[in-house]
């Protein structure tokens, strides 16, 4: 049994098989319709619990439609309509889940809860989000950039704004991956020493957005206010000048492509030019979830890795 709660339960080796075997069930998908399990429905007869302490699109879809593709089945629980939202606890949860499904996927807010999880379940768990880490995200990015003809060692990857969650998966993905990060943050919301140790050396914090953007291949941003935080004047009027518009994404490399992992605020951290321009590749990193989640859950079961 194995548990995803961050990029580095898989290693670079568990990375790197599992973005090949996304590449590849993808390919073999193209024109098949989207409920259909893939043809050799490797996740048969298996039922993954997705628990949501906070509300999704993506993730919540992705998942879904991951495992049906992969010939098994999914029951969504919202604490709010289960026990946890009447103080069951999440070990207790974990226990009663394990004798009911295959594997499990939480999205909360305490990291600590999903390691509570993972601790008392005696089946697979997947970290969803957490307010430490999002690497179901960055695997959907890391696809997308290779599919964009980019190989990860070596890349320059500029992060603009919030020093959060988002970040630190992609730091921790460059450390695993052998790839550069440079990340532009104001004052007061940079992320934390230990969240740049995770990069083993390949990432740093500067203050000036064209710094970080200077020479990129890929430039990366998220919304400026969280979920659950509230929209904070004093946060955006930080968060200005590290907008990333047309002058800024002219400052990376010529064949640069524009990430954002949604939902996107346009004018705030990105304008409509970039965002809707023909470097940004948002709509197939949103699509890349399905497929890189899809390998997620094999690597979990032990099928490739």
């Amino acid at each position: 049994m194995r548990n995803f709660l961050s990029l580095s339960d898989a290693g670079p080796d568990g990375v790197a098989a599992m973005l090949a075997d996304a590449l590849d069930r993808k390919a073999a998908r193209a024109g098949r319709p989207k409920g259909k399990p893939d043809a050799d429905a490797p996740l048969a007869g298996h039922t993954l619990a997705m628990v949501f302490e906070k509300s999704s699109t993506r993730t919540r879809v992705s998942f879904d439609m991951a495992i049906r593709q992969l010939g098994g089945s999914s029951v969504i629980l919202d604490s709010g309509t289960t026990q946890l939202g009447r103080g069951e606890t999440v070990a207790d949860t974990a226990r009663v889940l394990s004798g009911y499904c295959d594997a499990i996927m939480l999205r909360t807010d305490d990291h600590a809860k999903l390691e509570e999880m993972a601790q008392y379940a005696t089946i697979p768990v997947i970290n969803g989000l957490t307010d430490d880490s999002h690497p179901c995200q960055i695997m959907a990015d890391l696809l997308t950039i290779l599919e964009a003809g980019k190989p990860l060692p070596g890349l320059k990857v500029a992060w603009l704004g919030d020093g959060n969650n988002v970040l630190a998966s992609i730091v921790e993905a460059a450390g695993l991956m052998q790839f550069d990060v440079v990340a532009a943050c104001p004052q007061g919301f940079q992320p934390d020493d230990a969240v740049i140790g995770r990069g083993a050396g390949r990432a740093r914090v500067v203050s000036d957005p064209a710094e970080a953007v200077a020479g990129a291949d890929v430039v990366i941003t998220d919304t400026w206010i969280s979920m659950g935080q509230a929209h904070a004047d004093t946060k955006l009027k930080a968060m200005l000048p590290y907008q990333v518009d047309a002058a800024l994404m002219a400052q990376a490399n010529p064949a640069a492509v524009f990430l954002h992992c949604l939902p996107a605020h346009r004018g705030e951290e990105v304008t409509p030019e970039v965002i809707d321009g023909p470097q940004s590749l948002i709509w197939p990193e949103a699509e890349n979830r399905l497929h890189a989640q899809k390998s997620v859950l094999r690597w979990c079961f032990g099928q490739i890795g």
